[in-house]
């Protein structure tokens, strides 16, 4: 799949899912502007990273997805430096687990906050860009835990939840301008936030898994970039699951 000429705007560049995104679409030629709450040297890198990797140009904004007002700042910063943006992927994200009865407001505050408003703020900020332009890609990270309940994810599956009908009604809402919406929805995938939780809960995701396996950021990625590639000009509104066979 190739990306030359394109650029593309990722949140949560700085590690797992959206690093691997970062990385597949800089090896397809594309440029990219990788936005992450951790800014400085873990995002340095990724931009070196994917320069390495083929990308023309990769420009790092260290930013809190959960900012409206910042998300526009980035968006018209990008769109100012490069000319133009086709590629949005909303991959920031983050948990706070704990049973209904012991979640605090700044637990369910933060993981809605990043987890749907985030989304909302990138895709608010890019919407009249890729409408003006009458074509675009965005790519919106949900999760399988959208899908179904889970104790101790209250705010988590919500905000998930909340990051598919929101691709949907995106969707619905430019497709008249050539813009593709979906979403893709990990299982278990072995990024930091996966990997600090106990062994015995990642071991039972894995048995969950019909293939026997946790995901690496790049089977996800790889599923991203064929949502943003011509080969999907035909394709939104759309959930896509890369979970292994977790949820059947």
């Amino acid at each position: 799949m190739r990306f030359e000429g394109r650029v593309a705007v990722i949140t949560g560049a700085a590690s797992g899912i959206g690093r691997a995104c970062a990385l597949e679409l800089a090896r397809g030629g594309a440029g990219v502007a990788l936005v992450d709450i951790a800014g400085g040297a873990a995002l340095a890198e990724v931009a070196r990273e994917a320069e390495g990797a083929g990308a023309p140009r990769a420009a790092a904004h260290a930013a809190d997805v959960s900012d409206f007002d910042g998300a526009a700042r980035v968006v018209e910063a990008v769109r100012t430096e490069a000319g133009h943006i086709d590629i949005l992927l909303n991959c920031a994200g983050v948990t706070a687990d704990a049973p209904l009865w012991e979640m605090t407001e700044a637990q369910w505050d933060r993981v809605v906050g990043v987890n749907l408003k985030g989304t909302f703020n990138y895709v608010r900020a890019v919407a009249p860009v890729l409408r003006a332009q009458g074509s675009g890609r965005i790519v919106n990270v949900a999760s399988i835990e959208a899908l179904r309940g889970r104790f101790g994810l209250a705010n988590y599956a919500a905000s998930k939840a909340g990051v598919v009908a929101l691709t949907r009604s995106a969707a619905a809402e430019l497709g008249r301008y050539g813009v593709c919406v979906n979403a893709v929805a990990p299982g278990f995938t072995r990024t930091p936030m996966i990997e600090a939780l106990p062994e015995r809960v990642k071991e039972q995701a894995v048995r969950e898994t019909l293939l026997g396996r946790m995901a690496e950021p790049e089977d996800v990625a790889r599923v991203v970039a064929f949502l943003c590639s011509d080969d999907a000009r035909h394709v939104t509104g759309e959930v896509i699951r890369v979970d292994g066979g977790q949820l059947v």
